[in-house]
């Protein structure tokens, strides 16, 4: 059919392709910028994205720190890209969390609860330990290893995107991060996925804004709050409506 297509009709078709929006998943290795191109100055050029990614016109929704590994979607289509990184929209992110030491239940519970960052209280997560991921690649450079520590994995997922905070998180609960993968966004995961690797997924049909229909009525909104304010003034004077004040 696309060969059949592109005899009868091979603008059409270049424009048909031109006008499909893309969605690629890519697993991102450790020491990689999350952008294609490193504008410092300073040392040798660093590893980005255009390393891994020969894909024009795509660029990432949301992004992962260098020193992070794992899950990461680009797509060439701006509504799309603000939709999946608007921290409005709470879409789940789930990270494989490598920590120092051996998280306890209470620390478990903290993580679930929110915990007290510099930047206010983080909202509810979901947190509990797992063993080592089944097939995970070595990371390179490796961890640093302490005899004397043990080191733990847990799975954490939140809903909000500041600034390293996975993190903060950990530290937050007296257990540091010495490896970051990020797992899973909202509905798309890193099943099958090799490090360093990208894939085409199917693109999501991005939720519109809302009817005329949907949106809220503003003079029903402001009638029932002067209903609201003459019910609450009624309740304070004994259900009689006070008399205005004769000017002095």
């Amino acid at each position: 059919m696309t060969g059949l297509l592109k005899k009868l009709a091979p603008f059409t078709y270049e424009a048909y392709c031109g006008a499909m929006t893309r969605l690629i998943r890519f697993n991102k290795p450790f020491d990689v910028l999350p952008q294609f191109t490193d504008r410092s100055t300073e040392g040798g050029p660093r590893k980005t994205l255009s390393d891994f990614i020969d894909c024009p016109g795509v660029y990432p929704a949301g992004r992962l720190d260098r020193d992070s590994e794992g899950l990461m979607l680009l797509t060439d289509n701006g509504r799309l890209q603000a939709w999946i990184s608007d921290p409005r929209n709470k879409m789940a992110k789930t990270y494989w969390v490598q920590v120092e030491g051996t998280p306890d239940e209470a620390a478990l519970q903290a993580l679930r609860q929110g915990v007290e960052l510099k930047d206010g209280l983080t909202n509810p997560a979901k947190a509990r330990r797992i063993d080592e991921p089944a097939g995970l690649w070595a990371r390179t450079p490796p961890i640093r290893v302490r005899k004397s520590v043990p080191d733990t994995w847990i799975e954490l997922t939140i809903t909000e995107g500041r600034n390293r905070q996975v993190r903060r998180m950990t530290a937050a609960v007296g257990h540091p991060t010495l490896r970051l993968i990020r797992f899973a966004i909202g509905a798309w995961t890193l099943d099958e996925l090799a490090q360093a690797k990208w894939e085409d997924l199917e693109p999501p049909k991005v939720p519109g804004r809302p009817k005329p229909a949907q949106l809220p009525n503003r003079r029903a909104q402001a009638r029932r709050a002067k209903e609201k304010a003459k019910d609450t003034e009624q309740k304070k004077t004994g259900g009689k409506a006070r008399k205005p004040r004769r000017p002095s």
